[in-house]
């Protein structure tokens, strides 16, 4: 029986409680959205199929929402993490301000080692512990969530432009509730790690090259109809 999906990517999102992560991955998957979700407390994920240059690409992607309330947390469920998605919320300053700390640490940390039960004293201890369990070379982007609140803005689009930018990742701004970029952003994602796995395997295996994705640039604009 032929497989239903040609690759699997498992995704991560990260971010502070309450900036719209769960609310990003029932839209992506269930295609709905709801403003009465309960905060997560455990580890979940949904699947969504997509379709990128051809390929089948199954997305499961993982919620870590309320992790910082655990004392200790197994890493093992982050392994094999091929991209993961930064989110915070355009009408939280706070929360983009954790995500520059998480930018930071990830750079001064690095990812792909290994690592067991991390006693978890906040949110920056689980996202290193998180990221250094994921697989090497993951993929990053950038998600300001919640754009259909403009009049509360708080965050302006040209910081996290410029953050994202000195980081050498995608930026989207998104909104769960109207659904706009959620699955723009998912697809562009989708789409770096396919190619970035194929640029890897065709030195050993002879395969050809995809053609060259656009160059990295940020999302479109927050459009609300």
């Amino acid at each position: 029986m032929a497989k239903a999906y040609d690759h699997l990517f498992k995704l991560l999102l990260i971010g502070d409680s309450g900036v719209g992560k769960t609310c990003l991955i029932i839209r992506l998957a269930e295609d709905s959205f709801s403003s009465t979700y309960i905060s997560t407390i455990g580890i979940d994920f949904k699947i969504r199929m997509v379709d990128i240059d051809g390929k089948k690409i199954k997305l499961q992607v993982w919620d870590t929402a309320g992790q910082e309330r655990f004392k200790t947390i197994t890493t093992a469920y982050f392994r094999g993490a091929v991209g993961i998605i930064l989110v915070y919320d355009i009408t939280d300053e706070k929360s983009f301000e954790n995500i520059q700390n998480w930018m930071k640490s990830i750079k001064e940390v690095g990812v792909g080692h290994g690592g067991g039960i991390l006693g978890c004293r906040g949110g920056i201890l689980l996202i290193l512990s998180c990221l250094q369990n994921a697989s090497a070379g993951v993929e990053r982007l950038l998600i300001g969530n919640k754009c259909d609140m403009e009049e509360k803005r708080k965050v302006q689009r040209d910081a996290a432009e410029k953050l994202a930018k000195e980081h050498g990742i995608r930026f989207f701004e998104t909104s769960a509730k109207s659904s706009v970029n959620v699955e723009e952003a998912f697809s562009t994602l989708a789409r770096d790690i396919l190619q970035k796995s194929y640029r890897k395997a065709a030195p050993s295996s002879g395969q050809p090259l995809l053609e060259p994705g656009p160059p990295r640039k940020t999302g479109g604009k927050c459009s609300l109809v």
